[in-house]
């Protein structure tokens, strides 16, 4: 059983404003643009440490949900060539709107494609879900 398509509108409403809270908060003035491949660098030498952990699970996250809703409301976005497209804009969009507006944020490439990648991951779980269905479990009467 599916939700309905207003409980996705909500869902896909609400996960977009906790995007842009998150995203948008100032936290300063002006910004500051982050190497990516001292970004790079810093992930791989800190996946020990947990704040490290925090911030490339929530890269790869902050898109999930509004993309598993998008995909579940208009399922055309779920195939390959427009999720990825449209992940790639909404994470490159999130870096935009850190760069002109005065937040006080880093802006990184990098953050864009994690959070695109992450998208499209939770995309593809929603078309295949839509298209298959619930996973449902078999249970095999053994004699």
């Amino acid at each position: 059983m599916s939700a309905p398509r207003p409980a996705l509108g909500l869902l896909l409403a609400a996960a977009l404003a906790v995007v842009a809270r998150l995203t948008l908060t100032p936290s300063g003035t002006g910004y500051a643009v982050a190497s990516p491949v001292q970004e790079l660098h810093w992930y791989a030498d800190g996946l020990s440490s947990p704040a490290t952990v925090v911030q490339l699970l929530g890269n790869l996250l902050l898109l999930a949900v509004p993309a598993f809703a998008a995909v579940r409301l208009w399922p055309r976005l779920g195939r390959p060539v427009p999720l990825v497209a449209v992940a790639l804009a909404a994470g490159v969009a999130i870096e935009l709107a850190q760069y002109v507006l005065p937040l006080g944020r880093v802006v990184s490439p990098l953050d864009a494609l994690l959070n695109a990648a992450g998208a499209v991951a939770a995309g593809a779980l929603a078309a295949q879900r839509r298209r298959t269905g619930p996973a449902s479990i078999r249970v095999r009467n053994r004699t």
